[in-house]
């Protein structure tokens, strides 16, 4: 029996299918490369010593999904596949509406086709929107503020109502938080195509040359050094997650939300102090005006993931800024030759 992972050979999805491999799992990807790079595939094997079977293509072409499925004995998906940057949603949102919504309905009708009913699903804490107090637990109420969260939380609702059409399926939502990190053994790791949007790879870029200096958007926050907080979590311990979550699917469970992060909150100094001491570079930054809808702290109550999944985030800041250093030092071009 195998597992369908869409987007799996992008940042997250790559780290969790070398999870999988690593536990025995027969594993199919389905990418369309959009901001995944294949060579990818060359770095899982190497770290597993396995192969996986890879389709090159979208979630939106249901003839390759049925292919898949048909040529496939699948027991379960983890879907990764989407877009993901916020402020190219608010560019461009019917692209993220297509993808992100669209292929999952385009999805979840070949799973059911086929009779799949196992499902882990890649949402974010961006659904909580403006949250009322921290730390967010699963329970408060939702409300995303850019195209990006609200593509989410229309797939988070089109799952629900999907369990409550059919209960036979079984369904793990999990709201992360800021992913970061990267490999021990600094084969994969996160590569943006373009600029970065994320903070992490934005300082690697700068510690490697390729970007004059960071800019700090907000040095007036109610934080103790003025910049925003923000949880982040490793992503292998997100990958782990992941597993915890589709062990979680075989106690037929309906359909559970599970948040993934730390529970603690580091700032945007903190994190570059961080980053140089880990990797002995200089992080030129230069303090610029918030950001329109930027909060002050934003960190995630993740009691419920250690209490039903068993799981817990086990990495430090230091472990993430130092794996982040190793894989783009490693891979100042990231995947490409």
């Amino acid at each position: 029996m195998a597992i369908l992972v869409t987007g799996g050979v992008g940042y997250i999805g790559s780290h969790t299918v070398v999870e999988l491999l690593d536990a025995n799992q027969q594993v199919i990807i389905v990418d369309n490369l959009s901001n995944a790079n294949v060579n990818a595939l060359d770095r899982i094997r190497q770290i597993t010593g396995k192969d996986c079977t890879f389709y090159q293509g979208s979630v939106l072409n249901k003839a390759l999904l049925h292919k898949i499925f048909t040529d496939h004995v699948i027991d379960s998906v983890i879907h990764f596949a989407g877009l993901k940057a916020v402020g190219e949603s608010v560019i461009n949102p019917l692209q993220y509406y297509e993808t992100n919504v669209t292929g999952s309905i385009i999805l979840c009708q070949v799973m059911a086709e086929h009779n799949v009913k196992k499902l882990v699903f890649s949402s974010s804490a961006t659904v909580y929107g403006l949250p009322e107090s921290l730390p967010i637990r699963e329970d408060f109420a939702t409300g995303a503020t850019n195209p990006y969260g609200q593509s989410k939380l229309m797939v988070e609702q089109l799952l629900a109502d999907l369990y409550a059409a059919d209960n036979q399926w079984n369904i793990a939502v999990l709201r992360y938080f800021n992913p970061v990190g990267a490999h021990k053994s600094g084969l994969i790791g996160e590569d943006p195509s373009d600029i970065p949007n994320n903070l992490m790879p934005f300082i690697c870029q700068v510690a490697i040359g390729n970007i004059k200096e960071l800019h700090v958007f907000g040095n007036d926050y109610l934080t103790p050094d003025g910049t925003g907080v923000r949880d982040y979590i490793h992503v292998e311990d997100l990958a782990t997650g992941h597993i915890k979550a589709l062990n979680k699917l075989s106690e037929n469970p309906g359909i559970v939300t599970y948040n993934l992060g730390t529970g603690r909150g580091y700032s945007v100094i903190e994190l570059i102090t961080a980053f140089e001491q880990a990797s002995g570079k200089t992080i030129p930054y230069r303090f610029t005006d918030r950001r329109t809808g930027d909060l002050a702290a934003y960190f995630a109550d993740a009691s419920l993931a250690h209490k039903e999944l068993d799981w817990q985030p086990t990495h430090t800041l230091e472990s993430m800024v130092k794996s982040s250093w190793r894989w783009q030092s490693k891979n100042p071009k990231g995947y490409r030759e």
